[in-house]
């Protein structure tokens, strides 16, 4: 597959730059330096048009960063991390890596904490509950509730890789697949919410609209 990958999707100027982004590290780089894209109605777009563009939102992001890991021989696994709804509050979508047996996270995000993970994380259970406590709105309250299995973007063959569609079929697919929850609604009556200081810190963003 990986062979096909690099002779059948890519040209050659995308490949070369797809093929030095070799590590975890430099494809979060990479993200870093795509600016925010920041729409009135949500766009689910390829890593072909990422490329071009130069712009990604998380999802874009991931999408991306899966792609390059599959071009470099990893599996490309998504993260799914899903909030309650009618908070007002956003899904966030991130890679998933492993180094030495322990998971790490890859994420393109505007916000100042549900960044990079590096590769410490013993499971994607204890990994994703890294994001659990930053994970509030403007008034402090927790929203994070929920996180998928790892899911296997290998298993949509290799059209998303450069098409020009909207790609909501891979958003659809990821939010209806199996998310395990992270809390009883005992626990999420007793959460505490954020500091004062903790929300202003949140309100940090790298880009502005």
């Amino acid at each position: 597959m990986v062979k096909k990958l690099k002779q059948m999707e890519f040209n050659k100027t995308e490949l070369k730059v797809l093929k030095s982004l070799n590590t975890p590290q430099k494809i979060q780089s990479f993200l870093n330096n795509l600016r925010f894209r920041f729409e009135k109605k949500d766009t689910y777009n390829s890593p072909r048009k990422i490329l071009k563009d130069k712009k990604a939102h998380c999802f874009d992001g991931a999408l991306l960063a899966a792609a390059v890991l599959w071009i470099n021989g990893e599996k490309p696994l998504l993260l799914d991390l899903k909030v309650e709804e009618g908070k007002g509050d956003v899904d966030h979508v991130v890679v998933l890596f492993k180094r030495f047996d322990k998971w790490g996270a890859i994420s393109k995000t505007n916000h100042a904490v549900l960044r990079y993970r590096e590769p410490v994380y013993k499971s994607v259970r204890e990994l994703a509950m890294s994001y659990f406590h930053e994970y509030f709105i403007n008034n402090g309250e927790k929203t994070l509730r929920s996180f998928s299995r790892p899911f296997d973007l290998s298993k949509f063959g290799t059209e998303w890789l450069t098409s020009e569609k909207d790609l909501y079929y891979i958003v659809e697919a990821l939010d209806n697949s199996p998310h395990t929850q992270i809390l009883s609604n005992k626990q999420i009556k007793n959460l505490r919410k954020a500091d004062k200081i903790e929300i202003k810190a949140g309100e940090i963003v790298e880009y502005k609209p």
